[in-house]
C-alpha cells in the first residue's frame, strides 16, 4: 500500500495513509461509544504519535464531508459516527495494527475523562490587589458540593493549583472532608491516594 500521508512527528507503527486514519477515527467513535469533539479525537491521535496535526485533522474533515461522521443532536461540536462510520469500523478495522488500536481508545477516553472532570468541576482565578485568588468548584451532578476560595501570591502558584486540582477534584474533596471531619482513617486513605498521583 502506497504512503500518501505527510509522515512528520509520527511514531514507529503510526498510520502512514489517509485511509488507515479515516478508519482509525471511525474505530474510535464505535470503540468509545461516546460523542467526541474533533479536538479530542485530534488531539488523542497526536498524543500517542499516530499521526501528525494537518493528517488528523484534514481527515477527520474528509469522515465529516463523505458522511461517515455528524453533529451530534444539540451540539455544536460534538460529533458521532453515522450508519455509513460504523460500517467502514466494522470492515477494515481488522486492516489497523492492534497496538495503534489500542493506543487510540486509551488516550480517547482519558482525554473524554479530561473533558468531563473540566466540564464538572471549575477553577477560576481572578486578580487581587497582591497576587490572585483561585476559586475550586467540585460538582456532585445537579448540587455544588464544595466552593473552596484560596489566596496565591503569584500567578504561577494560581496556575500550579489549577493544575493539580483538575488532575483529581474527587481526591481534593476527600483530603478537606477527612481533614475537617478528623476520620483518621479516612485521612490515611486520602494520603495514600494522593501519594499514588502521577
Amino acid at each position: 500500500m502506497p504512503y500518501d500521508a505527510f509522515d512528520e512527528g509520527i511514531s514507529l507503527g503510526g498510520m502512514r495513509t489517509k485511509n488507515e486514519i479515516r478508519t482509525l477515527i471511525c474505530y474510535m467513535f464505535t470503540s468509545v461509544n461516546k460523542p467526541m469533539s474533533k479536538e479530542i479525537v485530534v488531539n488523542a491521535l497526536l498524543k500517542k504519535g499516530l499521526t501528525n496535526y494537518f493528517e488528523a485533522s484534514s481527515c477527520f474533515d474528509d469522515l465529516i464531508n463523505n458522511g461517515n461522521l455528524t453533529l451530534f443532536e444539540g451540539s455544536d461540536k460534538l460529533y458521532t459516527t453515522t450508519a455509513n462510520g460504523r460500517v467502514i469500523s466494522e470492515q477494515l478495522e481488522d486492516t489497523l495494527p492492534l497496538t495503534a488500536k489500542e493506543r487510540a481508545i486509551e488516550c480517547a477516553l482519558l482525554l473524554l475523562e479530561k473533558e468531563r472532570i473540566e466540564r464538572e468541576n471549575k477553577v477560576t482565578t481572578e486578580k487581587a490587589d497582591n497576587g490572585y485568588y483561585v476559586t475550586c468548584e467540585i460538582s456532585g451532578g445537579d448540587m455544588e458540593l464544595m466552593n473552596l476560595k484560596m489566596y496565591m501570591p503569584d500567578s504561577n502558584q494560581a496556575r500550579t493549583v489549577k493544575k493539580n486540582f483538575y488532575k483529581n477534584p474527587q481526591l481534593i474533596y476527600e483530603v478537606l472532608i477527612a481533614t475537617v471531619t478528623r476520620n483518621k482513617e479516612l485521612i490515611k486513605q486520602a494520603l495514600e491516594d494522593l501519594d499514588n498521583m502521577a
